[in-house]
């Protein structure tokens, strides 16, 4: 016996016809909208929107798609991919085929504004009843093109594609990208739509790939669309004139009393994906589904017939719920949701939509008042229904007369009522800060040697305060805590013809070693900021040729531009404040990445981790070329070897110098201070170093490749071997002030050319890595001691108990401890 499909009395009536696969009328039925621009309607029996379904089988179609999705892409771009779902319908599919690829955040477009968080991008759907879609990530960089980052756009069925083309069109002039995919349950275009999506992907030059339940078309007489507008038009008149109702409801008096149940939902998990969604939030709601789920089964007693029933583009959280009741309890579960869309009913076995309950909207819309509808729940034989709504809806429409609980409560016997509490991203204390006072960053050539938009420096210009002091004045003053290192600058170190070819030389020997650690540390970067454009944040000045080489990077490997500027940190006094002030009303906080040249023993490391205790969403962690010292998870290397940017000062990094910090220069609403050197040009090597390093880019990429691969499953914990080393070494050699004692070759080479050295500890057996320390050493006449078991190849000390009869005569040899 053949069994009726419930797009019969459509295709009877208006000639429309499915052609495709053999799945689809198990799939489809068919109904006739309410809307002067398209005649039909595919219904969904597997989406959970219009027909109820089992829970399971609705997450189930979803989460298989988000399978195969991953299958497509493969491990490494899953990992970089973004979901992004269509309001309202495809809210709760959407996040079931990001729970299916597993690894990627979801996001869904909304026609919700919500006040105080920012537009992030947004699309029409022409042929909808409400075509305004709204992008409002918590994290605005969460559509950024991270290499390689795919974007997985979600609906339930493909028409003619024109939502996705407007979609793809509207993001990908903010947000480009190499490649996306499309899903959804039916792809029903015409062979003349698939063209036109194909041409258009050649024409951004971007792969477009499909992952479709089912495919087919469906076949539309002429003047379809009159036609169906003039049977609705019919099918209104006739039950107007017949006083035809739904199913008759219980009378008002005898209707149930609807009972609140709270749920318990996890703190900090946003009921949905309007704000953005992620793996971490997926956990904490998988953890806490089975606890909820009892709650509502406790309420539901001895119900045997339950619907769950969501809230417009609150589709995914009552899905879970009801998948959770499934397990839960032995009741027969079926899941739909309220809608916008005005559907015309018809209570005919051949037609898709039997019945609809028709109420106010509860939720204070931006399109203002309106008629909301709950499809196929009257005389759908529930004894029980469990309405979702999120707080934002739990208002008196929802509870007055003729609302949607006392229209349910009229077609069941028992109505329970669970709120999710909606998620609304809160600024954070930096992003309320006003700082539209703060100057933009000084760029080259107006400040610095380099190029404009190889850095942005969150400084300002001190270029015309004289800031320099003789060294061993410095020295003292610093000792004796009657100035801070940050109030004064050394006297530029002018180095020797011999010590500039030593510097070349250096430079020949290492550049492919030091591209190899640049290519390897903004690998890792890229690795752990998998659905955002990282934004570098070097520390000045040391961190500032390593951020410029690693844009380099990204662009020359990836075609990325990754922004870039330079902030002050000091010892002691913490970060430059306004610059994070800065950073915060430009940028996600999130997607900030502080790097470094190297670390020593880590002193900066944990002057950034305690600096950032007060400003919300930066990460403290620092991505470093080089770190001996194993302080840090995100490097290029843990070799301590020679840097050259390490041998010079301000002449390979820009020409400005090291970072001021005086509170008769920087008042509480400035950014720190720094010089720039313009009568050093003749001596700048800083684009010369920069371009050396980057001409073997691609004569390292297999290494890196390979060392990012081993790197990203290792280990990389912090050690702070180099911490404790330095401990030991402060003790062993009676200073008692790690502060003094500076390891590395970086560290090293800083102690002779701005402190005034006592001695330098050399690892026995380290080689040209060390023949610039060697002669600098001997130009200030300070002794090199060979140990062994140093975990550095060097370290410097700096001269303990410091004053000025230390020196010599001649100011350079230091005459004892």
């Amino acid at each position: 016996m053949d069994v009726e499909w419930s797009g019969d009395w459509v295709a009877e009536r208006l000639g429309v016809a499915l052609v495709g696969d053999t799945e689809l009328r198990d799939l489809l039925g068919l109904a006739l909208r309410r809307n002067p621009k398209r005649a039909h309607l595919l219904v969904s029996n597997v989406l959970g929107k219009h027909v109820p379904q089992r829970p399971s089988v609705v997450y189930g179609a979803g989460y298989e798609l988000g399978e195969r999705v991953r299958d497509l892409l493969g491990e490494a771009e899953a990992r970089r991919a973004v979901v992004l779902g269509y309001a309202e319908t495809a809210t709760g599919l959407g996040h079931a085929v990001a729970d299916g690829l597993g690894v990627a955040p979801y996001l869904h477009s909304t026609r919700r504004p919500v006040e105080g968080v920012a537009r992030a991008g947004g699309f029409e759907e022409s042929h909808s009843h409400a075509t305004s879609h709204l992008l409002l990530p918590e994290r605005p960089g969460l559509l950024s093109a991270a290499p390689g980052a795919p974007l997985v756009l979600v609906d339930d069925e493909f028409s003619t594609g024109n939502t996705v083309l407007n979609t793809i069109r509207a993001l990908h002039e903010r947000y480009p990208r190499d490649r996306y995919v499309i899903v959804a349950l039916v792809d029903m275009r015409s062979p003349e739509d698939r063209a036109t999506l194909t041409a258009f992907a050649r024409e951004i030059g971007a792969r477009v790939d499909l992952v479709a339940r089912a495919r087919g078309t469906v076949r539309l007489p002429d003047g379809v669309l009159e036609k169906g507008l003039s049977l609705v038009a019919d099918q209104l008149a006739v039950r107007a004139d017949a006083h035809q109702e739904e199913p008759p409801p219980v009378s008002r008096d005898a209707r149930p009393a609807p009972v609140r149940v709270e749920l318990g939902w996890p703190a900090g998990v946003p009921d949905g994906g309007r704000h953005g969604f992620t793996p971490v939030h997926r956990a904490a709601l998988e953890a806490a589904l089975p606890d909820m789920a009892a709650r509502l089964a406790d309420a539901l007693g001895d119900a045997r017939r339950v619907l769950v029933l969501g809230f417009e583009e609150l589709m995914y959280a009552p899905l879970r719920l009801g998948t959770a009741l499934e397990d839960a309890t032995t009741a027969e579960v079926r899941y739909s949701t309220t809608t916008r869309s005005p559907v015309l009913a018809v209570d005919d076995p051949g037609y898709a939509i039997r019945t609809q309950l028709v109420f106010p909207a509860h939720d204070t819309p931006s399109d203002g008042p309106g008629e909301r509808y709950a499809y196929n729940v009257a005389g759908a034989g529930f004894d029980a229904v469990v309405a979702v709504v999120d707080s934002v809806a739990d208002t008196p429409a929802l509870h007055a007369p003729g609302g949607l609980l006392d229209q349910l409560a009229g077609h069941t016997g028992r109505v329970l009522l669970a709120v999710v509490p909606s998620y609304v991203p809160t600024p954070s204390p930096v992003e309320r800060q006003d700082a539209a006072m703060l100057p933009e960053p000084l760029r080259g050539p107006a400040f610095s040697s380099y190029a404009a938009d190889e850095v942005g420096w969150l400084l300002q210009d001190l270029s015309d305060t004289a800031l320099e002091a003789p060294t061993e004045e410095r020295e003292e003053a610093i000792q004796s805590g009657g100035a801070h290192y940050a109030e004064s600058l050394p006297v530029e170190y002018q180095p020797t013809p011999q010590y500039q070819e030593l510097f070349k030389a250096a430079l020949a020997t290492s550049a492919s070693r030091i591209a190899r650690a640049v290519g390897t540390v903004t690998e890792t970067v890229l690795a752990e900021h998998p659905h955002s454009r990282p934004v570098l944040v070097s520390l000045a000045r040391a961190g500032t040729p390593v951020g410029v080489l690693m844009r380099r990077w990204a662009q020359h490997r990836h075609g990325i531009d990754l922004p870039h500027y330079a902030v002050s940190i000091v010892r002691g006094r913490g970060i430059d404040a306004n610059a994070l002030r800065w950073l915060a009303a430009h940028h996600d906080p999130a997607d900030v990445v502080f790097v470094d040249g190297w670390t020593g023993k880590g002193a900066i490391t944990r002057e950034l981790a305690a600096a950032l205790e007060e400003f919300d969403g930066f990460d403290p962690q620092i991505a470093v070329l080089a770190d001996p010292g194993g302080c840090v998870r995100t490097y290029g290397t843990r070799e301590d070897f020679l840097i050259p940017s390490a041998c010079l000062n301000s002449t390979v990094s820009g020409l400005v110098s090291r970072t001021v910090l005086r509170s008769d220069l920087v008042g509480p609403n400035d950014f720190h201070g720094a010089k720039f050197y313009r009568e050093l040009a003749d001596s700048d090597v800083s684009g010369y170093f920069l371009d050396t390093v980057a001409a073997r880019f691609d004569e390292v990429a297999d290494a890196v490749d390979a060392e990012t691969k081993e790197l990203l499953t290792a280990d990389r914990a912090p050690t702070w071997e180099g911490w404790a080393a330095v401990e030991r070494i402060s003790e062993e050699y009676g200073i008692h002030d790690v502060n003094l004692v500076k390891p590395g070759v970086g560290e090293t080479t800083r102690v002779l050319l701005r402190r005034v050295p006592w001695k330098i500890l050399a690892k026995r057996g380290a080689g040209a890595d060390l023949a610039h320390v060697r002669l600098l050493a001997e130009q200030r006449g300070v002794p090199v001691e060979e140990v062994d078991e140093l975990p550095y190849t060097c370290v410097g000390l700096i001269h303990p108990k410091y004053n000025r009869g230390a020196t010599g005569a001649s100011g350079t040899a230091v005459t004892g401890k």
